[in-house]
């Protein structure tokens, strides 16, 4: 009778477990990088706007903006730099983070500062790739089982053309 009783109770924590972890997901305040996007500029206390240009997201490198929402990972990151020049391998990471809405945001983002698109693969992993006259830029978006979303945002020299 006391191994019956321990079963059931067993089960029901288990099954309340889960519940309050499948409700705090639902609950919980997350935005998108997509709802940032299409937000407006913070204002100030007099209701009018601040005279510079407002920005979403955060520049790593010279040129290439990261949406906020992103945490960095400094451990897995690298960043090569001179004064005329960076380049480097920095890594991103964000639990539920919808994986279009980060397409969006690096597409728009970077044509906005001037790099040119060459390409994309979308399948499993998503992979974009930006140009400049004098540099490539390789962008990354991975989703786990878990849902954890991995950027990586490769940046580096374009190769020179051989005389």
């Amino acid at each position: 009778m006391g191994q019956i009783t321990f079963g059931r109770r067993s089960i029901v924590v288990f099954l309340l477990v889960i519940f309050m972890s499948l409700g705090a997901g639902w609950i919980g305040c997350s935005t998108t990088v997509k709802q940032q996007q299409s937000g407006q500029p913070v204002t100030e206390a007099t209701g009018e706007k601040k005279a510079e240009e407002f920005v979403w997201g955060k520049y790593y490198l010279d040129d290439v903006r990261i949406p906020d929402e992103l945490n960095y990972d400094a451990s897995g990151s690298m960043v090569y730099a001179t004064p005329k020049f960076k380049a480097g391998l920095l890594r991103f990471s964000k639990w539920r983070l919808d994986v279009q809405s980060l397409i969006d945001f690096f597409t728009y983002n970077m044509e906005k500062d001037n790099w040119k698109f060459v390409n994309s693969f979308r399948g499993n992993e998503t992979q974009l790739s930006f140009a400049k006259p004098d540099k490539t830029c390789d962008i990354r978006i991975t989703e786990s089982w878990t849902g954890m979303t991995h950027v990586m945002i490769l940046v580096g020299p374009l190769g020179e053309k051989k005389m």
